[in-house]
Formats: structure tokens, sequence, C-alpha cells
């Protein structure tokens, strides 16, 4: 699992990544994506062509960020994945390849680009299903549950995968309720912070998971709800266990030295909120806080039981769960008195269950945020017969540079209806694809390869229930 270290000292952090040593160390902590160990018959060479593939991932990124437009710096990242069939690089660049993607609604595509195998492991806790002691609830209920009296709760996500913000993003308001008070998100951009407190938005300035709508939407969700919002990234070149002290020291002075009765909401990526456990030759970002607040945080692990892009890659207790109980919202098992089921039950306090994904034109149903927002379908027409094409929503009265409610791109497609001795073509030229938008007022914009604007038009979205 990557995860990369951003270099803030410019006070650009999300525009200038400095991965290459992160990258590598961390690679090493994952097996199953199958990089070589320095110490294995023929892991010197490996890691050279990884470094090298890091590198190379480096600076194709940097090149597409000279490129004006999302959309053309997402093309550019495609085009380079394709024209390169080395098997390191595409092991490394794939990671890269799935940000753009995630950031311009292709969550699909992201989550197949960079999707782990997770695998059984000796540490992993019993199957909730092969006891009667356990039993399962909406995670939203047991997680406040939980929360009640505690001063920090952690969540962790799959940077790749932002289904793994869905339940966070649900979560803030029943947070708020409980007394909490802060939030604090992995990659935020230290110069924004007081303008951001002030503006009440994300902009593309703000950070670098930013630019994914959801991760928009999880800052913007905090700010609206009140919450203090708060940047610990490290500011240093640090990598490893420095790293992850130095962003538990941020924690400790920018939440608790003028608010000491503050209560926290973190979100991390991966490991980083592991409470046990050696982690990239040290400790995790979470064990160091522990030890320099004495705050005992409530660890909510979402990232290994998931849906992945292979059935065959998801862990057999996921897909023993999905097969069993079906269910259609996270959820998590308790016991009779209500203590929580921990996949690593020394490393994170519980572990939720994502449901199965379901594609609805392309795009995933879960993008609802568990029923915050519905799907409002576009047409290819905003493109001007100029594909590909990609379709932008913002609230209205916030600006361009605001990063938008949701994204798609519109690629010309011949438009068939119809199954089996019955397909024919449809009457509609135009290709369609669908914005999923919490209600309200929107002004959509359509951009071109070149960022030109197309078209520009004001939508109002429904207060109605979703669509299934």
């Amino acid at each position: 699992m990557l995860r990369f270290n951003s270099d803030c000292k410019t006070g650009n952090c999300h525009r200038h990544l400095g991965l290459l040593n992160a990258a590598l160390a961390v690679l090493l902590t994952a097996p199953s994506v199958g990089l070589a160990a320095p110490n294995s018959s023929d892991g010197g060479a490996r890691v050279h062509q990884q470094q090298a593939a890091v590198a190379r991932s480096e600076e194709i990124m940097a090149e597409a960020q000279t490129h004006k437009g999302m959309l053309a710096q997402y093309v550019f990242m495609r085009d380079s994945y394709a024209s390169n069939t080395d098997v390191s690089f595409r092991l490394i660049f794939n990671q890269y390849l799935s940000w753009y993607q995630t950031w311009v609604g292709d969550y699909v595509g992201a989550r197949d680009s960079f999707s782990i195998l997770q695998k059984p492991e000796r540490d992993d806790s019993a199957s909730p299903l092969e006891s009667s002691d356990w039993h399962a609830e909406p995670a939203v209920d047991v997680i406040t549950r939980l929360a009640k009296g505690k001063k920090a709760v952690f969540f962790n996500e799959n940077h790749s995968f932002p289904l793994t913000r869905t339940l966070t993003v649900k979560m803030l308001a029943a947070l708020r309720k409980e007394g909490f008070d802060t939030f604090a998100a992995e990659t935020l951009n230290q110069p924004d912070m007081a303008a951001l407190q002030k503006r009440g938005y994300v902009i593309h300035e703000t950070g670098f998971y930013t630019e994914e709508p959801i991760y928009a939407e999880m800052v913007n969700e905090a700010l609206k709800l009140g919450y203090r919002v708060v940047a610990y990234e490290a500011l240093s070149d640090a990598t490893g266990d420095a790293r992850e002290e130095e962003q538990a020291q941020n924690l400790k002075r920018d939440v608790f030295a003028d608010h000491p009765d503050a209560r926290l909401v973190v979100n991390a990526g991966y490991a980083h909120i592991q409470e046990h456990g050696k982690y990239l030759g040290g400790k995790a970002m979470a064990q160091h806080f522990k030890g320099l607040t004495h705050i005992d945080p409530l660890t909510i692990e979402q990232t290994m039981l998931i849906p992945h892009d292979k059935i065959t890659s998801d862990h057999p207790y996921y897909r023993d769960v999905m097969t069993k109980l079906m269910p259609t919202q996270p959820i998590v098992f308790v016991d009779k008195e209500g203590k929580p089921w921990s996949l690593k039950e020394k490393a994170y306090d519980l572990s939720v269950f994502f449901p199965e994904e379901v594609e609805q034109l392309g795009r995933p149903t879960w993008l609802s945020l568990l029923g915050m927002r519905q799907a409002f379908r576009v047409s290819g027409r905003m493109c001007d017969l100029s594909y590909p094409c990609m379709v932008e929503a913002r609230l209205v009265g916030r600006p361009d540079d605001a990063v938008p409610a949701d994204r798609v791109v519109i690629n010309f497609k011949s438009r068939i209806v119809g199954y089996g001795d019955k397909v024919r073509q449809s009457s509609d030229p135009f290709p369609t694809a669908e914005l999923w938008l919490r209600p309200g007022n929107y002004e959509t914009l359509s951009r071109d390869m070149s960022n030109q604007a197309r078209h520009r038009q004001t939508i109002k979205v429904g207060a109605g229930k979703p669509k299934p």
C-alpha cells in the first residue's frame, strides 16, 4: 500500500510531491503488492527498478501538471500508463493514475488501477460469523455509541478508493452532536487553513487529496457543521517513523495547545492509525499520538473489508459476510456487551464491512454518501460534440476554483438500448452520465481538453428520496 510523503516547504504541498524514499519504504511493507525486499535473492536489482519506476512516475505527474486543466492532465496520465508496459513501472504508476481517476470521478477505474489483494493473515481475529457471540449493526450507530466520552476518533481510508471516505463524511454530523469540535485530515495545506475556515469551502490550494470531490466534501461538511479544521501534514522532509512522529506532534500542538478540552476527529491513510505493532521500522502516527498526549483514540479500520476489482482479491471474511448478510450500508460486529469486533484486534478498535459495489451508468451508487446525495443525469449535449469533456457541478455562488461537488468525464459512445435480439441504436445521439449531488442549486460547467468552458447551466437537485 503506497503512503506518500508530501513536501510542503514550498507552501504548496498538493502540487509538489517528494515521493521517492517514502514510496519504496511503504511498498516494502505490503508483500501482497509483489515488490521485492532488498535482502531477497534478486532484491537489489528489483528495488533499483522500483526506485526508477517511482522516479519516473514523479516525472510524469509533474509533467501532467504542466497541462492546462484537470481533464488534459488526466488524459496525459492515462496515456502515459498505456504507452509503457514495463511491469515495475505499472506497479508503481498505478497509484498515481488512480489519484487522477478519483479526481475526475472515474471511481471504478481508480479501484481497478490500484486494488491490493487482501490476504488472510496470522494475526487476523476469528471470523465474526464463526460465533453467535457477534452480531452485525449499522456502523453509524456503533461508532456514535463508542465515541461517547472519547477525546479522539481516528478513521483511516484507502486513498485510491473513496468508498472508504463515505462513512467518515456521514459520521461527522453524529460526532459533532456528541461534542467533537476539531477535524484534521491528511495532506491539507497549512497556509490555506485560516482562509479555509473563513471561506467555508475547499479550493485547489487547500490540499492534495482534496482534489477528489468526496474528500473535499468531507472537509466542507466539517466546516459547515462548525468544526475547526486543522492540517497536520509533516512540514519537513521526514519519512517513515520520523514523519509519523512529526504528524503526531503537529496534532498535539495545533489541536490541544490552545484548546486542551478539544475533541478530535482525524482522517488518515491506511496504517497511520494503527495502535500496535511496528510501522515503517518504528511506530505509526496514532501510536506516537497516544504517547505524546496520553489520549487513547477510537481507531476505525476501513481499508481491509472492502470490495475489490476481483472477488478473489477480497478478504475471505468479507466475501462470507456479503454472501450471508447482503448488507446495504456499512456494518460492524459487536458482542452482547457492545464490544466491537476488529480484524486486527491489537491494532484497531473495530473494523468496518462496506457493502458490495453497485454500478449505475458506470458509476458506483455509494456516491449517494449513505443517502445524502442523489443521481442527476446530464447529457453529452453539454460537450458541444467535443469529446472527451468533463462536467462539474458546484453550489451556486462558488467560484470555478472551488473543488466541485462532483465531476464526471463524458466520452462519446454509441447509445445502445435493449437486450438480446432487441438491441438497437438509441435515437438520442448524445451519451449521458450522472452526477451525484445533495439537494440544492448548482451550476454545471463543461470543459473540453483545452480547459475551455463549453456550457454553463444552473440546475436544481430536489430534496426527494435518491434513486436506488
